[in-house]
């Protein structure tokens, strides 16, 4: 490492505190500016980071202090804040979804292109070790071909506070925005193949949260191969019960103690008001940087099972590793715990802004998920297959 990445946040909400802990142990990243609508959340972010804190969005992407900007805004706001960054001459990392429609998508990539900066997507749960391990083995021919993929994940998603957009799909709200795009890049990651058509179902069954809260996708491949993906963030059965009770962060959970809880805790929201205070609660800001620190054994993150079929053996990625189920036997691909969680985000922002190298979740890479997330949304409505045309 020459010198830090030095990096500008937007929005200092929950995504950012997923990330924090990955931004102040890695030396790569220096944190030296940032923008949110909450002043407390600003005020504290100046104080812990020696950093600027900026009311205006486009005052921190014209600092020529900041390299290159994490937009982790609200989904709707994304297209507007890459744009601004582009203007600057910012390189970008924009959460995902990358947005809500193909054509602010197209936007974005325009806009990066015109002003000759990188523009990656992320975090995903395809950044994740285990993930690019499996891809590594798949890659390798060992194995034969990816013939058919399985993903299942089971949460509390619907149940952690939440403003009132995100329970309104029209805005990016419900499940298959936030959380199919982590199942649809690892699952294309994977296969190895572009995808060429999507069928699916979509849940919706409380009226409480009235959105996609559960979906079953089926994926095509071009190569024939295919994935299935089913999701449910109904606050029942928890997926992280087939993971060992190892967490989607890598943290250590005791399955007994935290049954219920997100359920629990949001009947203490009387009003849309409360929800929301609850949502801020969980935010920099009412807490500093050391409320989400991550202490003790960690293992790597994950987005719940999935298992590779390919020719040859059955892969399943795991916090430790990757399983692989033989033709005779069985072993584990071991993987060493991880020093800094999500180290695999600064490695392809870092290398995509400071050497030049091509990213993996590019735009493109971005966009190509988003079109199968509409998909999902699509099919379920209609009952059709739908064909993809945006893939790479």
């Amino acid at each position: 490492m020459s010198e830090p990445l030095k990096l500008g946040v937007i929005g200092l909400g929950r995504a950012f505190t997923l990330m924090l802990p990955t931004f102040t142990a890695d030396p790569r990243i220096a944190l030296v500016a940032a923008h949110d609508p909450r002043a407390d959340a600003r005020e504290r972010f100046a104080e812990e980071f020696g950093a600027k804190a900026y009311e205006d969005a486009e005052a921190l992407c014209a600092d020529p202090n900041v390299r290159a900007v994490y937009i982790a805004s609200p989904h709707q706001f994304h297209v507007a804040h890459v744009k601004l960054a582009a203007k600057h001459g910012k390189h970008v990392l924009v959460e995902k979804p990358m947005a809500l429609t193909l054509e602010d998508c197209q936007e974005m990539i325009a806009a990066a292109k015109a002003a000759n900066i990188k523009l990656l997507v992320g975090h995903s749960h395809s950044f994740d070790l285990p993930y690019l391990r499996a891809r590594a083995m798949i890659r390798s021919g060992a194995y034969g071909r990816v013939r058919m993929l399985n993903m299942l994940n089971f949460t509390d998603f619907l149940y952690r506070p939440r403003r009132p957009e995100e329970l309104d799909t029209a805005q990016g709200g419900g499940v298959v925005f936030s959380q199919a795009a982590h199942q649809v890049d690892i699952v294309r990651l994977l296969a190895g193949a572009e995808a060429t058509s999507v069928r699916a179902f979509t849940g919706n069954w409380d009226a409480a949260r009235n959105t996609e809260g559960a979906y079953s996708a089926q994926i095509r491949f071009e190569d024939g191969s295919f994935a299935s993906l089913t999701y449910s963030g109904y606050a029942h059965f928890d997926t992280d019960e087939f993971m060992g009770w190892w967490g989607e962060l890598g943290q250590g959970r005791d399955g007994a103690a935290s049954y219920g809880r997100a359920r629990q805790a949001l009947q203490k929201a009387t009003s849309v008001a409360d929800e929301i205070t609850m949502k801020n609660a969980r935010a920099y800001g009412p807490s500093g940087r050391d409320a989400f620190r991550t202490d003790g054994e960690l293992a790597h993150n994950h987005f719940g099972l999935i298992v590779v079929s390919c020719e040859r053996a059955d892969l399943r990625p795991s916090p430790h590793g990757v399983m692989v189920y033989g033709d005779k036997t069985r072993h584990l691909d071991e993987i060493p715990s991880p020093k800094i969680p999500r180290a695999e985000v600064v490695d392809e922002l870092y290398g995509a802004v400071m050497s030049g190298a091509p990213p993996l979740h590019s735009g493109e890479w971005g966009m190509a998920t988003l079109e199968i997330c509409l998909a999902i949304l699509e099919s379920g409505r209609s009952g059709n297959e739908v064909a993809l045309r945006n893939q790479i």
